[in-house]
């Protein structure tokens, strides 16, 4: 009797997920809990593992195509020729004689022990769908249990997927830039194989690199993945050599040209110039544009930017402070500070705490919208907007009322130097009541910060400028800051927001205050 293949449960901000990668073709036996296809989100890739073992009976949605949450993907009948394989080593010695040729070009992996499916990270409910960033090994390369095989992006982290144990891929279901599902089926993996398998899995363990999202460009054959790091990079693909099935340019391929240097166009105008040239003739030399697709992350901080705009009733007030006496703190401590916690003394402790001292004050703003409902929150959990090369992302600090300078400022490095390696977890940015940006580290001197839904203030951070201030009568020079705070007016009403930067202003000129909470 088959068995239904279904996509898992989207959770309700989730519609809809793209079959990313099939790692199983029809015919291909299958481990109960092996990957067997990957379905992307706009949020988070997903994985999809074979309920009971058997064989792959039956494809019901091509990669590429869109499903629906629980949809029907496939069915897995009973037996096949690794159910015989796992009964024993007997039904291995009858099936070989009979058709010698082909059970050759599978040998090499087989021989090599128990297979897996290695599939994608289970996403949680508010990541749908992931993208195939990179693999990191090939088919039939040798690889040690926990070594990262490939990295999943979704909109808000990078996903490892490492070994099951010691072996080798044996077959790739999903290649780079493939949009995967939660639990989806990423590669075939083998254990102990590698080395001598590579030669074999040249030709069978190509099912995922069937070329379906391949683009040819000359004589040359280029992956997704690969097609998108030549338009970054303005490559010309004659001078890479491709290792993939067939000369296929992968991604690996693409980023051993960008490194050794010798795959950059060379100057003389191409054919794309030339009649562009000739179009306009005003303009002399080459004037080169280039296309490339926006990365997963990308796609949904725009969505998510643009929502925030469209659904709630955005106003921003503006106050400036005075970060003398702050400044005046840091340099009498930043010493001992460091000895004491092994962490230097930063502005954004001070904030963080003092935002925290009037999200208390101020419950409005540490309030979030639900539909019809206003949601209150008893804590004070705080985003931190890092930004990477991926993009923008909001690590949050949790229970920042409870929280020392000290562990904001660590817990701040930490945020920072993991989101910059794509280590940040899920769960690590989800839940915020409250965000603090700080534009000032790029020398914005004023802006307008967006929401960060469902919340509903942000506060922006600025640039410190020596600014001619009055201060008692007298003129003096000042180390002055603009505050941003942006809120939903559904919510929040200009009284309270402007009372809350405004403590915000008083907490930080005279930080006694955060000690006294006064």
């Amino acid at each position: 009797m088959a068995t239904e293949i279904k996509a898992p449960t989207f959770p309700e901000s989730v519609a809809e997920g793209s079959v990313a990668a099939w790692h199983k073709k029809s015919g291909d036996s299958v481990e109960r809990d092996e990957l067997i296809v990957e379905i992307e989100t706009d949020k988070v890739v997903l994985e999809v593992v074979a309920p009971e073992a058997g064989t792959l009976s039956e494809v019901l949605v091509e990669e590429g195509d869109t499903v629906q949450s629980e949809q029907v993907l496939g069915r897995i009948g009973e037996g096949g020729a690794k159910g015989g394989e796992k009964k024993g080593e007997k039904a291995d010695a009858k099936a070989e004689p009979k058709d010698e040729a082909k059970a050759e070009p599978k040998s090499a992996p087989a021989a090599g022990g128990k297979s897996h499916e290695v599939k994608a990270p289970t996403f949680p409910e508010s990541i749908q769908e992931g993208t195939v960033a990179t693999w990191h090994k090939k088919v039939g390369e040798a690889v040690k249990r926990d070594e990262v095989l490939a990295d999943i992006e979704t909109d808000k982290v990078v996903l490892e997927v490492v070994a099951p144990a010691d072996g080798a891929i044996a077959e790739i279901k999903a290649e780079e830039g493939s949009q995967v599902a939660s639990e989806a089926v990423l590669a075939i993996f083998t254990e102990g194989a590698g080395g001598a398998a590579t030669a074999a899995d040249e030709t069978p363990a190509a099912s995922a690199d069937d070329g379906s999202g391949d683009e040819k460009i000359g004589d040359k054959i280029l992956a997704p993945a690969a097609r998108k790091m030549v338009a970054e990079h303005d490559l010309d693909v004659s001078k890479i050599d491709g290792t993939g099935k067939g000369g296929r340019i992968l991604k690996e391929d693409v980023q051993r040209a960008v490194q050794a240097g010798t795959a950059k166009k060379s100057a003389a105008p191409a054919a794309a110039p030339k009649q562009a040239a000739a179009a306009a003739p005003a303009f002399e030399g080459e004037r080169p544009e280039k296309r490339v697709p926006m990365s997963r992350l990308r796609q949904t901080i725009a969505k998510r930017l643009v929502q925030a705009q469209q659904t709630a009733a955005m106003l921003t007030t503006y106050n400036e402070v005075d970060m003398g006496a702050v400044m005046d703190l840091r340099a009498q401590y930043k010493d001992t500070f460091l000895k004491a916690h092994d962490v230097k003394l930063g502005f954004m402790g001070f904030f963080v705490k003092a935002a925290s001292e009037a999200l208390k004050r101020f419950p409005d703003v540490n309030a979030s919208i639900d539909g019809t409902d206003i949601v209150y929150h008893g804590y004070q959990d705080i985003g931190v907007a890092v930004s990477t090369d991926r993009g923008l992302v909001v690590p949050v600090l949790r229970d920042t009322d409870s929280m020392k300078i000290a562990d904001v400022e660590k817990g701040i490095v930490d945020f920072g130097k993991r989101a910059r390696d794509g280590k940040l977890g899920i769960d690590e940015m989800q839940g915020g009541t409250f965000t603090i940006t700080n534009g000032g580290i790029f020398g914005s001197l004023m802006s307008t910060p967006i929401i960060n839904p469902p919340q509903t203030a942000i506060l922006g951070m600025h640039k410190i400028q020596e600014r001619p201030m009055a201060v008692n009568g007298k003129v003096e020079i000042r180390p002055m800051m603009y505050l941003a705070l942006s809120y939903d007016h559904r919510m929040i009403d200009g009284k309270d927001a402007v009372q809350f930067l405004v403590t915000i202003k008083e907490l930080l000129e005279d930080p006694a205050r955060l000690l006294l909470d006064i």
